[in-house]
């Protein structure tokens, strides 16, 4: 069968039955009752319920990452320390090389 041929007779059998204009006993007042039970979106719970679960993911992630590090073998130990100090001295050894100052 056509669906369009279908789909005529399906809706010429819905338009001859008459709509019922009946409505449930207390409808009105269960939809209230529904309604009424209902509380507004807390957009700022929302966020802080997002930020909380990040937050403990980065926690996770960087526990991961200081006991990978502690346990694994650092391959030059005085390297580390040796370029901080560099960092760090840096100003000092360039304005002390061109005579100033160092305050």
């Amino acid at each position: 069968m056509n669906l369009s041929e279908l789909h005529r007779k399906l809706i010429a059998a819905a338009r001859t039955e008459a709509p019922d204009t009946r409505v449930p006993y207390a409808f009105e007042q269960r939809i209230m009752a529904r309604l009424a039970g209902q509380t507004a979106v807390d957009s700022w719970g929302l966020w802080g319920r997002a930020l909380w679960r990040s937050a403990m993911c980065c926690v996770a992630f960087m526990l991961v990452l200081g006991v990978g590090f502690h346990f694994l073998p650092p391959s030059n130990p005085d390297n580390l320390s040796q370029d901080v100090e560099q960092t760090l001295f840096a100003a000092v050894d360039s304005s002390a090389d061109q005579g100033g100052d160092v305050r």
